[in-house]
C-alpha cells in the first residue's frame, strides 16, 4: 500500500501540488472495505477519509451495523478534494470530480481495491458506485441495497451518508439498506 501511496503522491503533486492527499485509512486486511467520491475540507484538514458531517453519519451507520471504523478500510475514488470558488463567498467549495481527476485517481482505486482485498465492498452513493463498478450507465437509485458480484467482489451500495443531510426522506430507504447489509455481514 505504501508503493502505491507514494505513486499516487508523486502523480498528484506533478498536477497539483497544492492540494492535499487523503488517503484511504484504517485496516489493510479488512473484510469490508468502504467506498466514497472525495476528500471534503474536514477530511483535507484531519487528513482522514470521512471525518466530517458525512462522517457522524457514517459513525452512525457503524454502530447499527455493529462495526468499528478501526476494522474497516475507508477510501474515496477521488485522493484531493475537487473545489471550485463560490461565488457569493469567493472561498473554496467542494464540487463533482471531473474527467482530469477520474483519470487519474479511478486506476488507483482499483489497484487500491485489489491490495486490500476485502470481501464486501460499500460504495457510498451514485459516483463511487459508478467508478467501483467502472459503469456510467449504473445508478444508486436502481440498486442500493442489492448485493454485486464485481470481480471476485461481493458490492453492495449504499445512498451516500451524506445524501441523508439533504433529502431527510432518503432516511428510512438509507436504514432499510442498512439492514439488508447487517443480515449479508
Amino acid at each position: 500500500m505504501k508503493q502505491l501511496n507514494d505513486e499516487i503522491l508523486k502523480s498528484t503533486n506533478e498536477m497539483w501540488a497544492d492540494r492535499p492527499v487523503v488517503f484511504g485509512d484504517g485496516d489493510k486486511n479488512a473484510i469490508i472495505m468502504l467506498i466514497g467520491e472525495a476528500p471534503g475540507a474536514e477530511e483535507v484538514k484531519e487528513g482522514k477519509p470521512f471525518v466530517g458531517k458525512a462522517g457522524k453519519n457514517l459513525n452512525e451507520f457503524l454502530e447499527i451495523l455493529g462495526l468499528k471504523r478501526e476494522n474497516l478500510y475507508i477510501s474515496n475514488v477521488v485522493k484531493v478534494r475537487p473545489t471550485k470558488n463560490s461565488p457569493k463567498t469567493g472561498k473554496p467549495i467542494n464540487r463533482p470530480p471531473n474527467r482530469e481527476e477520474l483519470e487519474l485517481f479511478v486506476p488507483y482505486l482499483q489497484r487500491e481495491i485489489q491490495l486490500v482485498k476485502p470481501e464486501f465492498i460499500v460504495t457510498l452513493g451514485n459516483f463511487a458506485l459508478k467508478n467501483t463498478l467502472m459503469d456510467s450507465k449504473i445508478t444508486i437509485g436502481e440498486c442500493h441495497g442489492t448485493l454485486i458480484e464485481y470481480n471476485g467482489f461481493k458490492v453492495f451500495p449504499l445512498y451516500h451518508p451524506a445524501s441523508i443531510i439533504y433529502n431527510r426522506a432518503l432516511s428510512e430507504v438509507y436504514q432499510q439498506d442498512l439492514l439488508k447489509l447487517k443480515e449479508l455481514l
